[in-house]
């Protein structure tokens, strides 16, 4: 259990005794709460995030109700003891009492970090800051670039702050840094994420023999309601002071829907939001980017598939009524299924052509390259990042693997840290054992649960086919529609939205793991010895355009349906419980509706906020990448949710959610170790999409090998597809009931006749075909594989330009602190040598004196 942003106990120590030192001279001006002058809440602004005074910023605020229950004395105490020990790391807080806020309720503490205390943790926590403006130019737009005006932003919203050279602060070098005004160097964001490291680790007393400590030890028993820095203003509107509200710029300039096409205020958000928030829409932005050609090229596919339909061979022959009308298929199910006409799927196999035509293959080795330079040219966009943002050796400087509060304080034995040679907190094997364990039990209670879900759909599939098939041959008036909407259609559609609503209640029980339900593997038989599940369900077969098609509707409909589910959620949720939290707290009153209430009114971001942002944008990469050889428009419509799904993530963020606490990352985390893993397995998946599914490769073994038309190579491939049956060889309980004059049906396979020797067993064709497959799938990996790595290796994972970059400002700092120093040292020396000569020159006087006298 590691800690992102922990620091070594000893500095941990240090920076709690130095606040210590300083929290007598910081609390000795707090007026205390009954001595304080009545204080006119009709003067102050209700956008202000200031202290009474209006000088001290309000750094985070804290909430809470008085309880009357029997903990409430508890609380009450617990409350007490933590805020005088915040008030001792040097923090200075302000209590709104229930009176003056709007439900009557709730009390509000404001928190306010002065310098003293932001200096000294900001040393602490390795925040680095600017010594010198950079004299690294920014890069400049490529001439091509100018083409895109209309999509960039002005600069002053792209580059709100110039670039400087940076360094670690610390507190003995204060001359170093370009310290302008104490108020606004620390930025609000690290501001926020100073104090909250404070609350973190700040005690509250000790219970049954242990430590307790944490402010998220409080919100969790309801001591406190809520603990969140404050938004710096409206967002419809700027301040009314000279500050810049950030919230209203980002909503002007990035939260809007109308600003879809345009580029996002990276910098921007990063210092209003943090580094982690930051680049998560970086990497959402970069997405967008690249699926932009891959959506292309997937929608010049589905377009020469569209164009090709009509003249498509396979069609043709279904659709003839001397060919696909003379030819009688075997029944789908067992009794109640008639015998069927192969050209009453005319218009099924032309749809199925859409997806499965010769472009299948080339999409499908394309996708394989196009993962691989997505993954390889965001290692440089992180890379590029990392510089922009001083994130470089952030992990060697500040994680240092530390270990979370809660963790420490939970730990009674310590080990030895062999990297920091001190004693840490450590947790033996036999107490963590009992913890494993149920999270081993969870994940299988939860894979049973899937794979039931599964079998469940694939249950309703073959048992509801033939109810679908009997309703649609006795009713009358359905007669006309069963050209175009036949029974596999219906239970394939039936079946996909089924799987869609599984999918997405899995997902809300699971905290949406994802429920990877999308095709099963048939081993159909053939007639009068189908294969059954339970002895009562009979296995689906494919029509006679392949199975491709299945798999395309469900992928169709699980992944636009589950898109639009999202985005209505995720827009509508936060409205709907805002609108409703307010219309139950307002009560009209006269009394101000100040900053911090209409924050604590707003919903709460969570610490788990991001996990699911990216969970659902990972999941969506593998619809995108694993399938996309089956669905060709699935990066078109990935395309067009992210454009607006960024649109949606940025107004709730900015307009329906409380200000989450700045965090720092570097990278996308364990989620890249996840698209890498998916982009080996799309390779994989979608080889043998096109083998096993497709209609492609019978269809090339046929042209090769089998035709004998050398005018039209595929002329004749239905029939030859399509193997026969006896009637008399149904079992009595597998026949229609009505008689019919023909003796014999067809169905899709590769099988020997009746009046053949090897009767119903698999003819040559099958085995020529099935090796073909297998061959398609080793030539397709290997020559996606080799290209991989190829590009991997010719692409470098830091880009020239910032490699020198990198170098060069860490060449800078180390000369400017050198530089520092050195002047340092000089004035050091000219004191002491200006003191020497002086205390010379006074023994001289006094030793001209003696001798004069």
């Amino acid at each position: 259990m590691v800690e992102q942003e922990g620091l070594k106990v000893k500095e941990i120590d240090y920076a709690l005794q130095r606040s210590e030192s300083l929290g007598g001279k910081e609390t000795s001006f707090l007026i205390p709460e009954d001595s304080q002058p009545l204080f006119q809440r009709s003067e102050q602004s209700k956008d202000s995030v200031f202290f009474r005074d209006g000088i001290r910023q309000i750094d985070f605020v804290l909430s809470y109700v008085e309880d009357v229950k029997k903990d409430g004395e508890l609380k009450a105490e617990r409350r007490q003891t933590f805020e005088q020990n915040l008030r001792k790391t040097g923090l200075e807080l302000e209590i709104e009492d229930k009176m003056n806020s709007e439900d009557g309720k709730t009390y509000f503490v404001k928190i306010h970090a002065p310098w003293e205390v932001l200096v000294t943790y900001a040393e602490v926590l390795g925040i680095k800051m600017p010594i010198k403006l950079s004299d690294i130019p920014r890069p400049k737009y490529s001439p091509l670039s100018y083409m895109l005006g209309p999509v960039k932003l002005p600069l002053g919203v792209k580059y709100p702050k110039p670039e400087y050279f940076t360094a670690q602060f610390s507190r003995h070098r204060q001359e170093l840094f370009l310290i302008e005004d104490e108020a606004t160097f620390f930025p609000s964001s690290t501001r926020n994420r100073i104090v909250y490291y404070i609350l973190s680790r700040c005690p509250f007393g000790e219970e049954e023999g242990k430590k307790k400590i944490g402010i998220e030890r409080l919100l969790n028993t309801n001591t406190y309601l809520s603990a969140y820095p404050l938004h710096d203003g409206q967002y419809w509107r700027p301040s009314k002071t000279s500050r810049i509200n950030e919230r209203y710029v980002l909503c002007k300039n990035w939260a809007r829907f109308s600003y879809f096409y345009k580029e996002q205020p990276f910098d921007l958000i990063r210092n209003y939001y943090g580094e982690k928030i930051g680049i998560y829409f970086v990497f959402l932005g970069y997405y967008t980017e690249m699926l932009l050609f891959a959506a292309l090229v997937g929608l010049a596919c589905f377009i020469y598939g569209l164009l090709s339909m009509e003249s498509n061979q396979t069609s043709i022959e279904i659709c003839d009524p001397n060919i696909g009308g003379q030819m009688i298929m075997c029944p789908l199910c067992d009794e109640v299924c008639d015998y069927w006409r192969l050209n009453t799927t005319c218009l099924h196999s032309k749809f199925s052509h859409l997806f499965d035509n010769e472009s299948t293959v080339f999409f499908a080795i394309f996708m394989g390259i196009w993962v691989t330079l997505f993954l390889e040219f965001w290692k440089q966009r992180q890379a590029r990042l990392e510089y922009e943002w001083d994130l470089v050796d952030f992990e060697e400087e500040q994680q240092q693997l530390q270990l979370r509060p809660e963790f420490e304080a939970m730990c009674k034995h310590k080990k030895m840290n062999p990297v920091t040679q001190e004693m840490e907190p450590h947790m033996p094997l036999c107490h963590r054992i009992p913890w494993y364990f149920v999270s081993g039990t969870t994940v299988t209670f939860g894979m049973a649960l899937l794979l039931s879900s599964m079998v469940s759909i694939i249950v309703y599939r073959l048992s509801v086919f033939a109810i679908f098939a009997s309703f649609m041959e006795s009713e009358a008036t359905l007669q006309s529609v069963k050209r175009f909407f036949t029974p596999q259609l219906a239970t394939a559609l039936s079946a996909s939205c089924l799987n869609c609503l599984v999918i997405l209640i899995l997902n809300f029980f699971y905290e949406k793991i994802s429920a990877w339900i999308t095709k099963m593997g048939k081993f159909v038989g053939y007639p009068g010895r189908y294969t059954y599940m339970f002895n009562l369900w009979r296995s689906e077969e494919c029509g006679p355009p392949g199975c491709l098609i299945e798999l395309t509707t469900q992928l169709t409909i699980i992944m636009i349906g589950k898109q639009i589910f999202g985005n209505i959620h995720e827009a509508c949720q936060p409205l709907i419980f805002n609108w409703w939290r307010r219309r139950r707290t307002r009560t009209h009153s006269e009394k101000l509706y100040s900053r911090w209430e209409q924050d604590h009114d707003l919903q709460v971001y969570g610490h788990r906020g991001l996990f699911y942002e990216y969970l659902e944008t990972v999941m969506q990469f593998g619809f995108v990448t694993l399938f996309v050889a089956s669905f060709p428009l699935a990066p078109l419509f990935a395309l067009m949710n992210n454009i607006m799904g960024i649109r949606v993530d940025a107004w709730k963020l900015t307009t329906q959610y409380r200000r989450p606490v700045a965090a720092k990352a570097h990278s996308i985390g364990v989620w890249q170790d996840i698209l890498y893993g998916m982009a080996i397995l799309s390779v994989a998946t979608n080889a043998f999409i096109v083998s096993f599914t497709s209609d492609i490769i019978p269809r090339l073994v046929y042209f090769y090998a089998y035709s004998k038309n050398s005018t039209e190579p595929l002329s004749g491939y239905i029939n030859n597809s399509l193997s026969v049956f006896l009637i008399a060889d149904f079992p009595n309980h597998t026949v229609p009931m009505e008689k019919k004059d023909f003796v014999t049906c067809r169905y899709r396979d590769y099988r020997y006749p009746p009046d053949h020797k090897g009767k119903y067993g698999h003819n040559m064709q099958f085995w020529h075909v099935l090796a073909a497959k297998m061959t398609f799938i080793i030539v397709m990996e290997h020559i996606v594989f080799l290209f991989k790595f190829l590009l991997a290796w010719m692409i470098p994972d830091v880009p020239k330009d910032v490699a020198e970059k990198i170098k060069r400002e860490k060449l800078m700092t180390v000369k400017i602190i050198h530089d520092f120093e050195l002047n340092k040292l000089k004035e050091n020396l000219d004191v002491e040598y200006g003191n020497i000569m002086k205390n010379m020159s006074v023994n001289n006087k006094s030793l001209k004196a003696k001798t004069s006298v």
